[in-house]
Formats: structure tokens, C-alpha cells, sequence
């Protein structure tokens, strides 16, 4: 969040922070370990590399991720949460009970209706 903004609901914070399609979903992957750029893309069907990378930028600019760099050849880069980054978690994992609730449900529905 580089730009000042006012904000008549915090909930826009958070959107900010997380929103858009890769972020929540990266977070949840840092959540679980620390990663390389290239195990994120291969966690994350359908990003492209410009897109993981804007995202992670992003996310480091938020203060939610921390990105480390090994002077080794080649360089070896690794994506960690930071402190700030792992209050989400909570967040995170409602996020996930909430779609496998959502998932599951849609699915009833889909059984019930093919039934009828």
C-alpha cells in the first residue's frame, strides 16, 4: 500500500493487501513453508512467471512477505512470511473451511438436481 488512501471500510485494507487471484493463495502456500520461485509456480497452475513475480513484489512492498536471496550460482531466491504476514493465517485457513464448504454444498446441489 504505497498511496495513502482513506478508507470508510477496513475490509478495502485487506482487499488491498490480499485481493486480485494469486495472492490469498500464495500466502497459503507460504503459510505452510518457506519456497523457492519455482516451487510457487509449480503450486500455482496458470500463473505466469510475470504475474508470480508482480504478486510477490506486491506482497514484499505490503510488508507481508519476505524475500531472501543466497549469493550462490545461480542465485537462490526464497519466499517466507513475515511476522505481519503470518496474522493472516487465521484468515487464511477460514478462507480455505469456507470453500470447502462452498465446494461440498455445490456439489450436493448438483447431485440433487440431476436426481430430480
Amino acid at each position: 500500500m504505497t498511496e495513502k488512501k482513506e478508507y470508510r471500510c477496513t475490509v478495502g485494507v485487506t482487499l488491498d493487501v490480499i485481493g486480485g487471484k494469486w495472492k490469498a493463495v500464495i500466502l497459503w502456500h507460504l503459510s505452510h513453508k518457506t519456497l523457492r520461485f519455482s516451487q510457487l509456480q509449480r503450486r500455482l497452475t496458470g500463473v505466469t512467471q510475470k504475474m508470480l513475480t508482480q504478486q510477490l513484489r506486491e506482497l514484499e512492498r505490503d510488508g507481508m512477505v519476505h524475500r531472501q536471496v543466497y549469493a550462490e550460482v545461480p542465485p537462490r531466491v526464497e519466499y517466507s512470511l513475515t511476522e505481519e504476514g503470518m496474522t493472516l493465517q487465521p484468515i487464511l485457513n477460514l478462507m480455505c473451511q469456507w470453500g470447502q464448504g462452498y465446494v461440498a454444498s455445490r456439489e450436493e446441489l448438483q447431485v440433487l438436481a440431476e436426481g430430480a
